[in-house]
């Protein structure tokens, strides 16, 4: 028998330490080539490390949330054969071994307040009950329905007149007036994994970034009726067409129209702004682990239903945990759709380096005048925030102008 150190691999070009997300197995587990080690964490990248060997687990390094550089010795395994004599290495593993870290303790459901069964009745539909309770009920005004009974087969008694007379008030037997229960209980959750990387992020981008927001509303009736249209009849290739790719498509124009310095990115420590003839659009998207920003590259290249396909490509796989670091890097403007939380505003906050970033709110039939009438429009709401070092208010406001405007007459975004 003999001992194999692993040492975690190069997850990606330029990517030089990992932070330890979860582990698959344990001090004395058994594996095989190819189960599952950890999950590792880098740049917004969540990569599950297999098996480079089979064998039993001796020792493991780093508990979740720990970072560990590329190269160094992160598992021990007892294998078969002679291993890789790691205990010789010049670079032994590292000390001192990570304690197991504690399964977290479950936390408590909150309480919930049970309605009152109903009292049990024989076949007439009536609850069972003495000819004295039935009097004194009707006396006090009180339907027999809602009185649970702790008799035999649920027969109400005087206690229970008693009981229900003395209960907070109720609504068909519920109580809607009980008071609640102090708590006084704390949960320490630790930020590692996914929701670091955010933090550190939206940090990094509020701190050093001065925002200005800028907001717009935008009639799209026109608009919906065209991507209906697209929509039925489209043929069985194409995706169904959201309100984003004409967005990334209006953009595409606008960006080549004299909006180059929104498709931009800014260099702190240089102080250079790089403008992009290239444009990738990154989707803020909510998944399960956290927020993602999947890239559609070269949207200039693409035609609405390309745009839609890819769309739907790089957000399904942030979403189910498959995107690879080139589906979540190298955007140069972003997009976060609010569409579903509704809103009627926000100010998103910039995805550093980027200059600029837009936020889309759910579209809805509001009554609007139009010509001296009010009649029913379809609505969007659109916020977006900027980079103010490096683009001028006007600027800002004039890409939303020009972008609500292609929107409202839909055939100049094809």
């Amino acid at each position: 028998m003999g001992i194999y150190g692993f040492r975690l691999p190069d997850i990606g070009e330029g990517v030089v330490e990992g932070e330890v997300v979860a582990w698959h197995i344990e001090v004395g587990a058994s594996v095989n080539e190819d189960d599952p080690l950890v999950d590792v964490m880098t740049d917004k990248a969540n990569v599950t490390i297999p098996s480079p060997v089979t064998g039993t687990v001796t020792k493991t390094v780093g508990a979740p949330g720990d970072i560990i550089a590329v190269g160094s010795v992160c598992i021990e395994f007892e294998v078969e054969g002679e291993g890789n004599a790691v205990s010789g290495d010049d670079e032994p593993v590292a000390e001192p071994e990570a304690e197991p870290e504690p399964e977290p303790e479950p936390t408590p459901e909150p309480a919930k307040i049970a309605a009152p069964a109903p009292a049990p009745t024989v076949s007439s539909g009536r609850p069972l009950a003495s000819p004295a309770v039935r009097r004194r009920a009707s006396e006090e005004n009180i339907s027999l329905n809602e009185v649970q009974g702790t008799g035999p087969a649920g027969r109400i008694s005087q206690a229970d007149l008693d009981a229900h007379l003395t209960a907070p008030d109720t609504v068909g037997g519920i109580p809607i007036s009980q008071a609640g229960v102090e708590q006084t209980g704390t949960t320490e959750v630790p930020l590692i994994g996914l929701r670091r990387k955010i933090a550190d992020q939206m940090t990094k981008s509020y701190t050093t970034i001065p925002h200005f927001s800028f907001f717009e509303e935008v009639d799209v009736t026109d608009l919906e009726a065209l991507r209906q249209w697209m929509n039925s009849n489209r043929t069985e290739e194409q995706p169904k067409l959201t309100y984003l790719p004409f967005i990334m498509q209006a953009l595409v124009k606008l960006f080549q129209s004299g909006h180059a310095g929104c498709n931009a990115t800014y260099d702190d420590s240089a102080e250079i702004v790089t403008r992009h003839d290239g444009i990738n659009i990154g989707i803020a998207t909510t998944t399960d682990r956290g927020l993602y920003v999947p890239v559609v590259k070269h949207v200039e290249a693409k035609t609405i239903w390309e745009t839609a396909t890819e769309l739907i490509r790089v957000a399904g796989a942030a979403r189910d945990g498959t995107a690879g670091l080139d589906d979540l890097t190298g955007s140069t403007f972003t997009i976060t759709s609010l569409g579903r939380d509704g809103g009627i505003g926000a100010t998103p906050i910039i995805n550093h380096p980027e200059v600029g970033i837009l936020g889309v709110h759910k579209a809805i039939d509001r009554p609007m005048v139009v010509n001296g009438r009010i009649t029913i429009r379809r609505m969007m709401n659109l916020s977006s925030s900027w980079d103010h070092r490096v683009v001028d208010g006007a600027d800002g406001a004039a890409l939303v102008q020009g972008l609500r405007d292609m929107l409202e007459h839909p055939i100049t975004i094809l």
